[in-house]
């Protein structure tokens, strides 16, 4: 898909079926904004995002319920309504399908695991000093531009692959500065997504004075004010999975804040080029309520 105006007509339909995916969408409004016939702009997206509209759909829906399954306490009927299940046994068997287990068995094997691990943790806690040091920050509403990888986060080359279009594009574009902050958006959790669907955006933020028309497969977008639990990793941006494993073993018996549904930030405050893999320095912040 080379022509420009095609892209921007599919980047749309993207960000349509994200926003809305837990609820019911018309093939008309499918039609509306990518100007083809849905059997056509179907093959299309087939041949690009590697399943269908629906399969996407489907997915979606049910990784989200995931996320609230691992994640909240929410009642399995309120988790299938909230994300577009009005019958519950409908979504228990699709769920079953995709996972491989039911609702009610993923939501236990995670909360036995967390036990185990709170039980160590606090044998731990009482002979040594935590080691977990995080703030409560809330970041104001910003703007972002930035571009998408999609595939396994342990494939580094693939995500610097990414860092470098986007950092080709912004100087191109005179939006580099010294005061340029760069930040990445984890937007899925792949323990619960597959690899080849995990995403993961490489982004800069734009200031008030910037202005840009984007072109390809940049996108501008704002993210939203948001309360986060701001942790520090030091070392290479390989090694930051030991410090999430080390965030989400402690969670609920430190931390103790409840997940927001939205995405990880990552703030990278070292330029790679002139800093030692060992002293890179990354906020990483995580949405609370």
């Amino acid at each position: 898909m080379k022509n420009s105006t095609q892209i921007e007509r599919f980047n749309k339909l993207l960000d349509f079926l994200e926003e809305r995916f837990k609820t019911s969408i018309d093939i008309h409004e499918i039609e509306d904004i990518s100007f083809y016939s849905y059997r056509n702009i179907n093959r299309i997206f087939l041949a690009l995002q590697h399943e269908t509209i629906g399969q996407f759909l489907k997915r979606r829906k049910l990784e989200k319920a995931a996320q609230y399954l691992k994640f909240s306490d929410n009642e399995i009927s309120d988790i299938a309504l909230e994300i577009g299940y009005s019958d519950v046994a409908a979504f228990s068997k699709a769920f079953k399908k995709y996972f491989r287990c039911t609702p009610s068995r993923f939501r236990s094997s995670y909360t036995l695991q967390q036990k185990i691990t709170n039980q160590i943790l606090e044998e731990y806690n009482e002979k040594n000093d935590s080691l977990l040091k995080f703030e409560i920050e809330t970041l104001p509403t910003f703007q972002m531009l930035y571009i998408q990888y999609q595939g396994a986060y342990e494939n580094v080359k693939g995500i610097e692959k990414t860092w470098k279009q986007l950092l080709k594009y912004a100087h191109k574009c005179k939006l580099l500065t010294d005061k340029t902050i760069v930040v990445g958006e984890v937007l899925d959790d792949d323990e619960i997504t597959e690899s080849i669907n995990c995403r993961y955006n490489a982004g800069i933020i734009l200031t008030e004075a910037q202005k840009i028309e984007v072109e390809g497969m940049f996108k501008v977008k704002e993210v939203a004010s948001q309360k986060y639990a701001k942790f520090v990793h030091k070392g290479s941006h390989e090694s930051c999975f030991e410090t999430y494993n080390t965030i989400y073993a402690h969670w609920m018996y430190e931390v103790q804040l409840e997940f927001a549904d939205a995405p990880i930030l990552e703030f990278y405050l070292n330029d790679e080029e002139n800093t030692s893999q060992e002293e890179l320095i990354t906020e990483i912040y995580i949405p609370v309520i």
